[in-house]
């Protein structure tokens, strides 16, 4: 019989957690799912996870989502600004289907300026899945469908144009796949490296340890900034864009090491000497199998943690080289590419939509950092920070 005060007696501060427990008393929770439980009351860091796997998604699959591929010009809308969708027309009439209206363009006779305003009596309806631009859908076999496009004839720049007449919105979403992807690999690279010194300086020690830690203390004291300009210069400027894209990635996954090195470092000199490490070894386990199947899984959501929070570093590392133009160079599009020509005052000034790129960048990593926080709070244990936005 259940004790009428008990809910009396129960602070106001008590764990969420709490409930869930109760219902599933006697059965065992996995780490895992307990991660979950405390991760999905993370109200921002659940909405930053599913922003960003709609931008992946798109940028996976840009060439279907883009109406235009990145050199396709327009030449009756240069550095136009962006088009506003329709559903009822000038005379307040309604239409099902939503549409554009055509650009007119006028010479501003006292700046020389190409002014835009919506040509009223030229809508432009829009069409989704229809064909489109031709295009090769991961450079393995050609398509034409589109998730939007217009007629044949007419055009559509939800986020404006360039000084070329190029669609800014598509340019942005190709260029979206190289930053993120980056990103992505990039974090790869780092956690490998760091894993694996990080893991044999903590697992070895001695001399093994002394080495480890004496370069990841000469590397944590240079600069990361200059290194990344000078070894970014240094590429032979007759590289193959993948070759450079590759390049970029190595540099910056170069520096980015050292933190999670430590971190392994120091929770394999604590895990070495517990009892279930010992008792591998004692049943006759490898070195390699004791890291792999029992040292490494007892942390490896901090490791992923730990990945989600260096991932905006990377996007902002290839950013910045870009935009100082010695990173990726066109004809490839990454945001910082496309935030290149956007360094003039009077660009911005006048054009102010050839930022969107920047906005992406800046979405991005907030998400990111939301999405790692979120992570961290949920992976540790005596952490109440996972139950913010509760």
């Amino acid at each position: 019989m259940s004790d009428p005060g008990a809910s009396a007696l129960q602070p106001s501060g008590a764990n969420p957690l709490a409930g869930v427990e109760e219902r599933q008393a006697g059965a065992a929770i996995s780490p895992r799912r307990l991660m979950w439980l405390r991760f999905r009351r993370h109200r921002l860091a659940l909405a930053s996870g599913a922003f960003l796997v709609v931008l992946y998604v798109l940028a996976a699959f840009c060439e279907f989502v883009a109406p235009y591929g990145t050199t396709t010009r327009n030449d009756d809308a240069v550095n136009a600004p962006p088009m506003r969708v329709h559903f009822f027309d000038a005379d307040g009439r309604f239409h099902a289907r939503p549409f554009v209206y055509a650009y007119r363009m006028e010479v501003n006779p006292d700046t020389w300026m190409r002014e835009y305003t919506e040509d009223t009596g030229r809508p432009f309806p829009i069409r989704f899945f229809a064909r489109g631009e031709p295009y090769e859908m991961w450079n393995l076999f050609r398509m034409d469908r589109h998730l939007f496009t217009t007629d044949a004839g007419a055009y559509i720049h939800l986020f404006g144009t360039d000084p070329l007449g190029r669609d800014m919105f598509s340019r942005v979403l190709y260029g979206g796949r190289i930053s993120l992807s980056i990103g992505i690999v990039g974090v790869v690279l780092t956690i490998v490296l760091g894993i694996l010194l990080g893991g044999v300086a903590g697992y070895l020690g001695g001399l093994a340890d002394r080495v480890v830690n004496k370069a990841i203390e000469v590397l944590q004291c240079l600069p990361s900034l200059p290194l990344w300009m000078a070894l970014s210069a240094a590429l032979p400027v007759h590289w193959s864009p993948l070759l450079v894209y590759f390049g970029i990635t190595i540099i910056l996954s170069l520096f980015g090491w050292t933190a999670l090195a430590r971190q392994v470092r120091g929770r394999f000199l604590a895990l070495r000497e517990e009892e279930f490490v010992m008792a591998a070894r004692l049943i006759g386990a490898d070195t390699p199998r004791v890291i792999r199947k029992h040292m490494l899984p007892s942390f490896s959501s901090h490791i992923i943690a730990t990945a989600t929070l260096a991932v905006p570093a990377m996007i902002l590392g290839e950013t910045a080289l870009s935009f100082l133009g010695i990173g990726l160079r066109p004809p490839v599009v990454s945001w910082g590419v496309l935030m290149f020509q956007a360094q003039n005052p009077l660009v911005i000034e006048l054009t102010p939509w050839q930022m969107f790129p920047g906005l992406f960048v800046v979405l991005t990593v907030m998400a990111f950092n939301l999405l790692g926080d979120g992570l961290r709070d949920a992976a540790d244990p005596y952490s109440t920070g996972g139950m913010k936005g509760a």
